[in-house]
Order: structure tokens, then C-alpha cells, then sequence
């Protein structure tokens, strides 16, 4: 099952050795919630799922609420806006038009996201919603994708919040994933931007929720901030298919880590190939 969005960093092709390492609970919390891509290849009885772009959580929370009427909208604007002055005329719209409501602003950001170059979710400084046309002969609607999101959401409860926000939300026995915007990486998807300060500031939240006792998981980049903020981590490294940040001439794939607390990997699967185990994927 693929994910309702085009998504920069998708967990999609990686979630096979990601599953490896999530171990059991009864709640899964994720302070970036991206495409859901984790959450939908899961099967937690509980969720908790946290992003700081609004548009983003407005769309999962519509979807939940009104998934036919959602799709039935959504589906009419892809039918009827498929030409470039069309994907403007909407850009146009969602970015100065206060009088959209959420449900309409949701549509919005479907088609946006799925008639965009890339899919990219970019915004300037002043919040606006900027990536250009993607020039798409036919874009995908994801109409079966939506329906299997909106019964999984059932379970899940979702918020506009930062991470430290989410983070301050746990329960005991809680399971924390992480994915954020990758080090080194396109990292625009909010008007805020994801900078080393930050990196620095969730990793230090994450090492003292693991000596608390909550298993925590983390997706992320090889590089040498990223190992030495999770240096307590047990590392996995990983190459995963990556079409952006990536030198020309470098190929479709990039390393990655994983990077799992020792609480969870006791909690969840077998540590014993040691801390820098490399698996390859996608190449």
C-alpha cells in the first residue's frame, strides 16, 4: 500500500528493515508525521501523530472525520483542474483565500501535493506554498490509499504540535519513531526550516526519554553530527533510494542510519550483529 501523498523522505521503501527494529507497544508516537507511511504498515493498537505543518494534520484530520465526502470533492478538483493555469488559479488560493474552510483547504492540499513538481511540500518565508507545476499527464488520485488511511486512523489521534511538544505527551509504555527532516537534506517543508540547533535539541530529548525507559527509534542521515548525537545508539546502517540531496552522479541512493535505543532493542529484536550492521537496499 502505498501512501495519499508524495513525500520527500517516504519511509515506504525502507519500512521492511525499519520494522525490524520497532518493537511492541501500546502506542506508537510520531513527533513528524510526514506520510504516515509507518503508521500505515503498523499495527499498534494506539497512535499519536504530530507535525508542525498545519496543512499537513488538517488533511489526515479531515480524511478522518469525512473520508467519502473528502474523496468526492478531491476526486471532482483532480478531474476538472489538470492544466497548469488551472494548479496556479489553486495555489493561488490556498495561499491568499482566508475564506477556504479546513475541509476545502485539505482538497486543496491533495491536489496540490499530487499536481506539484516532485511533490514537494515547500513553503517561503511568509508561509506560502511555492513548488511549481509538475507537468503530470495524469496525476494519481489515491482513492484506495485514503480509505485504508482513514480506517487505520480510526486508532490514531492526530496534532499540530513541535516535537518537544509531542515529546512532552508520552505515556508509560509508549513507543517513540522519529523521522526527521534528514541532516544535510531539503528540510523547507515548514516556513521554519529544521536546523542543526534542532538536531542537536531532539536528540537530547530522545536520549533522556530512552534512560526513562521508552524505546526510541530514529530515521536519519550517515553523517557525522548525526553519529555523534546517537553515538549511545545502537547504529544500522542502511542505503535507501533517495531522489533528492543526493550529487549528481551519485546514483538514486543515499546511507542512512537507524538508530535504536538499547531499551528497545532489549524490547524488540536481536542485537547481537552489533551496533553498525550494514544492510543495502535498493540498489
Amino acid at each position: 500500500m502505498s501512501t495519499i501523498l508524495k513525500w520527500a523522505g517516504n519511509k515506504t521503501a525502507i519500512i521492511p528493515e525499519l520494522l525490524k527494529h520497532l518493537p511492541t507497544g501500546p502506542r506508537l508516537v510520531e513527533p513528524f508525521a510526514g506520510s504516515c507511511a509507518v503508521m500505515m504498515a503498523t499495527e499498534y493498537p494506539h497512535y499519536l501523530v504530530a507535525d508542525i505543518n498545519p496543512d499537513l494534520i488538517n488533511l489526515y484530520r479531515t480524511i478522518t472525520e469525512d473520508c467519502e465526502n473528502f474523496i468526492l470533492r478531491a476526486k471532482a478538483v483532480f478531474e476538472s483542474f489538470c492544466l497548469a493555469e488551472n494548479y496556479y488559479r489553486v495555489r493561488e488560493a490556498f495561499n491568499y483565500d482566508h475564506e477556504i474552510n479546513t475541509f476545502h483547504r485539505a482538497v486543496y492540499f491533495l491536489y496540490l501535493n499530487r499536481h506539484s513538481y516532485r511533490g514537494l511540500c515547500r513553503y517561503n518565508q511568509r508561509g506560502g506554498f511555492n513548488v511549481p507545476f509538475g507537468n503530470y499527464k495524469k496525476p494519481y488520485f489515491p482513492e484506495n490509499e485514503i480509505r485504508a488511511f482513514a480506517e487505520k486512523a480510526k486508532r490514531a489521534t492526530f496534532i499540530c504540535a513541535s516535537f518537544d511538544e509531542t515529546l512532552n505527551m508520552l505515556q508509560p509504555g509508549d513507543v517513540i519513531y522519529c523521522d526527521p527532516p534528514y541532516d544535510g537534506t531539503f528540510n523547507g517543508y515548514h516556513t521554519a526550516g529544521f536546523t542543526d540547533d534542532d538536531q542537536y535539541h531532539l536528540a537530547s530529548i530522545l536520549v533522556r526519554r530512552s534512560s526513562e525507559g521508552h524505546p526510541v527509534i530514529v530515521s536519519n542521515s550517515d553523517t557525522s553530527l548525526i553519529r555523534s548525537l546517537y553515538r549511545s545508539f545502537i547504529r544500522h546502517n542502511i542505503t535507501a533510494p533517495r531522489s533528492m540531496g543526493v550529487k549528481a552522479g551519485d546514483g538514486k541512493s543515499a546511507p542512512e542510519i537507524i538508530a535504536v535505543s538499547k531499551f528497545a532493542s532489549w524490547a524488540g529484536f536481536d542485537p547481537a550483529s552489533g551496533p553498525d550492521r550494514t544492510v543495502v537496499h535498493g540498489v
